[in-house]
């Protein structure tokens, strides 16, 4: 469809502009319809095709929607590259009909949820601008569409996914949030299959809120103590409760709804202005500090405390609220024991030095928080022959006031 028939299709499409006039037929959309109804707008805009691609659940393929296409490997491909960096990518498109083929991020907030191709016969200025435009449209009218479409969800899937895992995710906030003061962002394995493991964060306008969670078991069971135990640190925080009145929280919920469950977790506060972290343990294994590209040993260390959930007789003294001051760049990575406790297939056992050693590999390239994190789960993974035992969560926050990302450089 050219400009003028474009204009006659949609009246009032040039006062509006060709974009606000996208805007308003995609949110209205519904999702099986976005590829097609994008790609119509898309020749009023100077451009020959758009294709949307979806990351999958664990990071490791970008799915296309719409028929004909195969999904891209995030580490082998050029929309893996853009996916993986946040950075626009330039090529000549392969086949008869050639071109141009470019690659954009979707992005909501921080929140990668996928890459854009568009294809073109020239990229000038103007296209430059229309496609940056297109994407920057299109992240967040898909991210507020997967919170009510199985089109998406199923999108994101390769394999079906188990009751308890279903039930956990359900209560899941999106993978990565941020501002340019700090960025917390999480990965969960087996994508399909969790049982206990959760995590959970926030922002206000001065404090960055994170919670990790590990409730006993490996069951549907599992599964709904942690979720309580999400609710109690949920409904606390949003009534206002300091730190430890929210941990008392999410301790009464269980013993009143679950008492014969118990959970181990890390709740923290980063103050966004000073970097002041403050955190309580219940029985879960410590943070670990990484400053420049280096794990600080023992430096979040201290002494443990009773699981959540346990009796208050058998923990009459308040729970304790430890204290760091972070410097600008630090990382506070918060994990669950499936990861150190983790054995390969000859039961050798993964332990804290290895885990220690492939944080160090994963964070010297100087990435993007969400990116060393995933692909800090894919050597655990993966050096698990992909057959993890037990949940393994990994949570990190990173203080980084001032410009964002590393080096200074900002979300395109």
């Amino acid at each position: 469809m050219g400009g003028e028939a474009f204009a006659d299709a949609y009246p009032g499409a040039e006062g509006y502009g060709l974009l606000e006039t996208l805007l308003e037929h995609v949110q209205r959309a519904a999702p099986t319809d976005m590829p097609d109804l994008v790609n119509r707008h898309a020749v009023a805009l100077g451009l020959r095709h758009v294709g949307l691609y979806l990351v999958d659940i664990q990071q490791r393929q970008l799915c296309p929607m719409g028929e004909g296409r195969k999904a891209l490997s995030v580490d082998s491909s050029v929309a893996g590259w853009t996916y993986r960096t946040l950075a626009m990518r330039v090529e000549d498109a392969d086949g008869a009909e050639g071109g141009i083929r470019v690659w954009l991020p979707l992005v909501d907030g921080v929140e990668r949820l996928g890459v854009l191709e568009v294809r073109t016969d020239l990229l000038d200025t103007e296209r430059m601008r229309r496609c940056r435009a297109l994407a920057a449209l299109l992240a967040p009218i898909i991210a507020s569409k997967r919170a009510y479409s199985d089109t998406f969800v199923r999108q994101a899937r390769t394999q079906p996914m188990q009751l308890p895992a279903e039930m956990v995710r359900a209560f899941l906030p999106p993978r990565t949030i941020g501002t340019e003061q700090a960025v917390s962002t999480a990965v969960l394995e087996p994508a399909y299959e969790l049982g206990g493991d959760a995590f959970d964060h926030a922002m206000t306008q001065s404090t960055l809120h994170a919670a990790i969670i590990d409730s006993m078991g490996h069951d549907l069971a599992a599964g709904l103590a942690t979720s309580v135990a999400l609710a109690g640190c949920r409904s606390g925080r949003r009534a206002g409760a300091d730190l430890r009145e929210m941990v008392d929280t999410v301790d009464q919920a269980l013993a009143q709804w679950l008492p014969d469950r118990f959970a181990t977790g890390v709740f923290l506060q980063l103050d966004l202005s000073d970097g002041r972290l403050r955190w309580i343990n219940c029985g879960h294994p410590p943070p670990l500090l990484i400053r420049r590209h280096a794990v600080l040993d023992r430096a979040l260390e201290r002494s443990g405390q009773l699981p959540l959930g346990v009796p208050a007789a058998l923990s009459p003294e308040p729970r304790t609220v430890h204290v760091a001051e972070l410097e600008p760049g630090d990382r506070v990575l918060l994990y669950t024991d499936g990861i150190t406790e983790a054995r390969d297939s000859h039961g050798r056992l993964f332990g804290m030095d290895r885990f220690t050693d492939l944080i160090i590999r994963a964070t010297a390239g100087g990435e993007l928080a969400f990116e060393t994190l995933r692909r800090l789960i894919h050597f655990v993974v993966d050096d698990q022959a992909k057959d993890l035992r037990d949940d393994a969560t990994l949570l990190l926050v990173e203080w980084c006031p001032g410009p964002w990302g590393p080096g200074g450089d900002t979300l395109p």
